[in-house]
């Protein structure tokens, strides 16, 4: 997570896009080529991890793959940026597409070991902690990005910051390397895909309080769709230098650093469903501040409160799933059902978003968002049960 700090999704990789040319359009393709990338796979991934007893070694077997595409990133910004932008962004897109998706394949047996290794209660604490850590030193990060991004001339200092966030990758793999996983006491006997995904309307059909939650989350993604263009609207509105992204960085971490000291202990304390519900205030206010936010210093707010929404989502938006899941072996099905059912929405929002800023500006993308944000706090609010509250009371879909 120190290693994305030096490739934010909201302020550098924008930046870094704008600088090469790119169009509303495919800026508006950044979000959407990485979430479809982080949903897309993970359900089709998930029967397969099923029936492994043990998850880490098909992690690190796969992982590798995150990390390496940084590389390529700064070797195409220091060799062809300058010469073949175009083909700059189009590779930009494609190394996204790869980190993400195999992140996409891993996430149902990276959580069913942290289902595993951390109890029910303490998985708020863990996450809001370690992202804590990270959002720490991703905030301390900031300010040599901010240096980096000032005083080296673009495309280089571009490509500085992805050498940065490819040393803190292969840091994170030994790491990763260095995990016990605790043995799963029961798995999945393995099936076809085909009949693995024949379960899955039944399961839908009998379970409203997670149809209720997967729809509140589709409007949330609709509702995030303004944030990959927070950084562009605000260089371009105030005719601010390219430096002022690595300023938006800190005011993200802060965000985070905040939202992550409080949401954590709420989460253990109150369930992951208050956490949600309030990331999703938080990505709403940003979309009202973004509209209304009156010189520069003030739109700078805009990037506390993603900052928070992150947070929220880091510590709640995958915890919840395991929570939701019956029975232990069928958590990565449940992570899958929440990433994978969102990829149509995740990849179409921000596209919609860039041609919509194209055609009548980023207002009304802002706009539009904060009305889907608030369509989903609605249906949270009213609709969805935490689900600790539905197992302890014996409730049913």
């Amino acid at each position: 997570m120190v290693g994305l700090s030096f490739v934010s999704q909201a302020t550098i990789l924008p930046a870094f896009a704008a600088y090469l040319g790119a169009p509303n359009v495919v800026l508006g393709a950044i979000p959407a080529v990485m979430t479809l990338g982080w949903f897309l796979p993970s359900l089709f991934a998930a029967g397969h991890t099923e029936a492994l007893g043990q998850k880490l070694p098909f992690v690190l077997r796969l992982t590798v793959w995150e990390r390496a595409p940084f590389l390529v990133l700064a070797l195409a910004a220091f060799v062809a940026a300058e010469r073949t932008p175009a083909l700059v962004l189009g590779v930009l897109l494609t190394m996204l597409l790869v980190v993400t998706g195999v992140g996409g394949v891993l996430m149902p047996a990276w959580m069913d070991i942290v289902g595993r290794a951390i109890p029910v209660t303490l998985r708020g604490r863990f996450f809001a902690l370690s992202n804590l850590a990270a959002a720490g030193a991703g905030f301390a990060g900031s300010f040599l990005t901010a240096h980096v991004l000032a005083t080296i001339r673009a495309p280089a200092s571009f490509a500085v910051c992805f050498l940065g966030a490819s040393a803190c990758m292969a840091l994170s793999y030994v790491a990763l390397a260095l995990v016990r996983e605790p043995g799963a006491t029961t798995t999945s006997a393995p099936v076809a895909l085909v009949t693995y995904l024949r379960r899955i309307p039944p399961l839908l059909g009998r379970d409203a309080n997670l149809r209720w939650f997967l729809v509140a989350r589709a409007f949330a993604v609709l509702g995030s769709m303004g944030g990959g263009f927070y950084t562009v609207y605000a260089l371009r509105a105030w005719e601010a230098p390219a430096a002022e992204a690595g300023v938006f960085t800190m005011l993200l971490f802060a965000g985070q650093i905040a939202g992550n000291v409080t949401l954590g202990w709420l989460a253990d304390r109150l369930g992951h469903r208050l956490v949600i519900v309030a990331g999703v205030a938080a990505m709403v206010g940003a979309n009202a501040l973004a509209l209304g936010a009156p010189s520069l210093g003030a739109f700078g707010a805009v990037f506390v409160l993603t900052g928070v929404q992150g947070a929220a989502i880091s510590i709640s938006n995958l915890s919840v799933l395991l929570e939701f899941a019956p029975v232990p072996e069928e958590r990565p099905t449940y992570v899958g059902l929440g990433t994978t059912l969102m990829a149509p929405v995740a990849l179409g929002a921000p596209l919609a978003a860039g041609l919509l800023a194209d055609a009548f500006g980023f207002a009304t993308v802002f706009a539009l968002a904060a009305a889907a944000g608030t369509v989903a706090l609605a249906l949270l609010v009213s609709l969805v049960k935490d689900p600790r509250e539905v197992r302890s009371s014996g409730l049913t879909g």
